[in-house]
């Protein structure tokens, strides 16, 4: 089975709620930015792709600026959506909770490669309103995870590195950036040179997590 076996959501067309033909072009689109990245991208390389002329791009969307945000946003959505459900179909167990959480953005980058890796590299070219929305996306992700991390803390499961002057909140925040940055940003070249298999990564970074948090060992 696949990645895409186990969430299939994670698949589906991009942006949420668009039509057949703006989910084809947003496929070509994440495609060429995951390939040159968005800014080397242009109109006409999007259109060209779908078989369509360059000024189809705008009868779906307002520009190629505009269909990189609802691309972002959209993929960012999903993922958070879908840890949401993750996380409360382990509640009340830390240390269970964010092993999921883990295997699942693991999964994601590993799985969903090209879309993960254009959520998590070309949102730095959103700006205003829309940078805004998707940076309070990426810190509710982050907040989910800060969030399994203080419970296992006050639940005497975690064990943080801190000071005394760092509230444990802030502790877990910080834990938590960590972590799910990690999970976000395994290399091309581990993914290429290294013999390991999506359940192998799983498994490193389950016990990475579990380590940094000072979970109890075996």
């Amino acid at each position: 089975m696949t990645i895409a076996d186990f969430y299939p959501e994670l698949g589906d067309p991009l942006p949420i709620g668009g039509t057949a033909i703006q989910a084809h072009l947003a496929e070509a689109a994440i495609e060429l930015f995951y390939e040159r990245g968005a800014l080397a991208t242009t109109v006409r390389d999007i259109t060209h792709a779908c078989g369509l002329t360059p000024g189809a791009l705008y009868n779906h969307f307002a520009s190629k600026d505009h269909l990189l945000y609802l691309v972002v946003r959209d993929i960012h959505r999903q993922v958070d959506e879908r840890l949401g459900v993750l996380l409360a179909s382990a509640a009340g167990e830390p240390a269970a909770q964010l092993t999921e959480a883990v295997r699942f953005l693991v999964s994601h980058t590993v799985g969903f490669k090209r879309r993960s890796r254009v959520a998590n590299r070309e949102f730095t070219l959103l700006t205003g309103s829309r940078r805004q929305e998707v940076t309070a996306l990426r810190r509710q992700l982050r907040d989910r995870f800060a969030q399994v991390i203080l419970a296992g803390v006050r639940q005497g499961q975690f064990h943080l590195v801190g000071r005394p002057d760092i509230p444990d909140i802030g502790a877990a925040t910080l834990h938590a950036a960590t972590i799910t940055t990690m999970c976000v940003r395994i290399s091309e070249q581990t993914l290429r040179n290294y013999p390991l298999s999506v359940d192998d990564l799983q498994d490193l970074y389950s016990e990475l997590a579990l380590r940094m948090v000072g979970a109890p060992q075996g």
